[in-house]
Parts: structure tokens; C-alpha cells; sequence
């Protein structure tokens, strides 16, 4: 039986079938696109898609793309997504590049929490992690920092998914553009991006 881990303050996660409320369920391979502040979903639109959709389209995993209007001053880029969709920073993963001892690999873990290099290095079957050059992450992934996104990237990088995200029904990640969400269940994006599972979040550190 898998262990979980919580970060920060402990919520109940909410279970959202969709970003509207709906109990209607997606079909395999299906996509909706849900608007910041209660717009009802709408079908795919020009725009929307990106190598992270697109791969999970041909895998016919469900799913729903979440926008939002992208600010530019923001500071942390899943703090923003966090809020500009309401839901709660437990839910919404970010995804970072980190080099293990000479090798890319991608963690992603809730935006409420942060790396565990150590745990990451480990997971990863290495002995030193630490953050990768940013122009070297945008190289590798072919997406823009803030907008890399765990599926689709250009280059196969080994991933780790926080152990956090299977005690959720669907979790956040970027779809591969600031101001772009993809909704899925954390085992289909497990799948999807050939991931494995660890406990690599840690609490944020608390300000003095």
C-alpha cells in the first residue's frame, strides 16, 4: 500500500470531476478546455494545443486543458495557476529540471511544497541533484520556463512524480505554456510520461 505524503497545512482534497462541477465523465481521448472564472467548458480550440495535448490525445488519456490570463510580474508560476483557477496549491504540480549527476531529470511535485534534491537524487538512482540551467531545461524539454510541462517534451527525460499526487482524484500540471493547465488523474499522467513515483516534496521553509 503506497505511502503518501502532505505538505504544509493538511486540506481535503476536493474531488472535482471537472473544472465546471459537472458529473458528466470525459471519454477516453476527450477534451475540454475550461476558462478562469466560470466560463462553461468548451470543446478544444485553436490555441490549446501543444505537444503535452496532443501526446495525450493520441494516447486517448481524458483530460481537461485549463487557461488563464498569464501575468507576466508574477513571481512563482504555480502560485499563480493555483489561484487564477481556485484550486488548491496541494493539487497543482509544478514541473522542475534538475540535473542528477550529469543527467536531466524531471520532478514534479505540488506547488505548496518544494524540491527534495536529496530524495530526488535518490529516487533517480544518483548521489548529488541540484536545479538544472534553465536554458538547458527549455533546450532539452522544448518548452519556455514557466510553461514546461511534465508530457510532449522534446527530449525523453526520466520523471518522478511526487507520492503525494496518488492520494488525489486529478491533480495539475502544465500543458507546455504559462497560462495553460492540463486536469488529469495523477495515474494517467504516471502513465502517460512513463513516471515513476517517490517521495520527493518537501515542506516550503517557513519565514521568520
Amino acid at each position: 500500500m503506497p505511502l503518501f505524503v502532505r505538505c504544509g497545512i493538511v486540506e481535503l482534497a476536493e474531488v472535482v470531476l471537472d473544472a465546471a462541477g459537472n458529473d458528466d465523465q470525459e471519454q477516453p481521448g476527450s477534451l475540454a478546455v475550461a476558462r478562469a472564472g466560470g466560463s462553461p467548458r468548451l470543446p478544444r480550440v485553436a490555441g490549446h494545443s501543444t505537444p503535452a495535448t496532443t501526446l495525450l490525445d493520441r494516447q486517448r488519456v481524458a483530460h481537461t486543458v485549463h487557461s488563464y490570463d498569464h501575468d507576466p510580474r508574477s513571481s512563482s508560476y504555480g502560485a499563480e495557476a493555483s489561484e487564477a483557477l481556485g484550486v488548491p496549491a496541494e493539487r497543482v504540480f509544478k514541473t522542475l529540471v534538475a540535473d542528477v549527476d550529469g543527467r536531466l531529470t524531471v520532478a514534479v511535485v505540488p506547488v505548496a511544497c518544494q524540491l527534495d534534491l536529496k530524495a530526488l537524487a535518490a529516487a533517480a538512482g544518483g548521489k548529488k541533484a541540484a536545479l538544472a540551467d534553465v536554458t538547458a531545461a527549455e533546450r532539452a524539454t522544448g518548452y519556455v520556463a514557466g510553461g514546461i510541462s511534465p508530457l510532449g517534451q522534446r527530449k525523453r527525460l526520466p520523471v518522478i512524480v511526487d507520492a503525494s499526487a496518488l492520494d488525489l482524484a486529478t491533480i495539475f500540471c502544465s500543458a507546455g505554456r504559462r497560462g495553460l493547465q492540463i486536469e488529469l488523474a495523477p495515474a494517467d499522467l504516471i502513465r502517460a510520461a512513463n513516471a515513476a513515483v517517490a517521495r520527493i516534496a518537501q515542506p516550503q521553509p517557513q519565514p521568520h
